[in-house]
């Protein structure tokens, strides 16, 4: 299976890297990038074919869009006259598939993903809506390359995709917004910065995989380590007054709107 990336940026290489780990096959990657350090970078390191020269891609059975969103139009309006029976998936965030589909000429074999920043080390959450003209051996062929960098799941609504940018697209940051606040309190405390990012970090680390493990949900986990008249329920109650819970949902809605906000934008044209 021969596949080419448009665009050799960060998430880019997330992918390639992953499929490398998984055994594929190296000289049938081709990745279409402007940036010349970047090409050279990508060809060091992967051993991929690289080019600035986008019909290229005409020999290509999968096609991974992996542009900024708003170069997005551009590109798909050149690609449109290229295709013929390839897969396409869009990495672009905001940009739905009927846009998309409508900028490529009404070329509809599009896999439509939401990944996260974890993705760099194999332990990313990707999100994925198929049209309802992908064929189910091209839906197998998006979820093999996706879930080279982590976890997956498909959504039968595209609708859904800003709830996923908003929970777990933006997400890292809201963990690492979190391990920030611990560490600054771990050193106020008195521990060095060595010490506290160790304790916070590894906190997280295990509280996640124990959660991911456990067939209790969050808030029994949560109970049982808040003995009552503790030091857990006193940080619990300093928590509650601060209302932190209802700022991250918060958050987390407007991180949804936005990006409802920039899908209607990008539509645009």
């Amino acid at each position: 299976m021969r596949i080419s990336f448009i665009g050799g940026g960060n998430m880019a290489k997330a992918l390639i890297g992953g499929l490398k780990i998984n055994g594929f096959s190296m000289p049938a990657i081709s990745v279409i990038e402007p940036d010349p350090k970047k090409r050279l970078a990508l060809n060091e390191e992967f051993g991929v074919h690289v080019t600035e020269q986008l019909p290229s891609v005409a020999n290509a059975e999968v096609i991974v869009l992996a542009v900024k969103p708003q170069h997005l139009r551009d590109v798909a309006i050149f690609l449109g006259s290229l295709l013929q029976k390839q897969l396409i998936i869009s990495v672009a965030a905001g940009v739905r598939t009927t846009d998309l589909a409508r900028w490529l000429g009404g070329y509809e074999s599009i896999v439509r993903v939401m990944p996260n920043t974890p993705a760099q080390i194999q332990r990313g959450m990707t999100a994925l809506y198929a049209m309802p003209q992908v064929t189910s051996k091209q839906h197998d062929v998006a979820e093999t390359i996706m879930a080279a960098v982590g976890a997956t799941l498909w959504l039968d609504e595209e609708s859904k995709l800003d709830a996923v940018t908003a929970l777990s697209g933006s997400g890292p940051a809201y963990v690492f917004y979190f391990i920030e606040a611990m560490l600054q309190a771990g050193m106020e405390l008195g521990l060095s910065e060595t010490e506290s990012a160790t304790l916070s970090l590894h906190t997280f680390i295990g509280a996640s995989e124990l959660a991911a493990q456990s067939a209790e949900p969050p808030q029994t986990l949560r109970a049982q380590v808040t003995s009552k008249g503790g030091t857990t329920e006193s940080a619990m109650h300093a928590l509650e007054s601060a209302s932190v819970k209802s700022a991250i949902i918060k958050a987390v809605y407007a991180a949804a709107k936005r990006s409802n906000e920039l899908g209607d934008s990008l539509g645009k044209d």
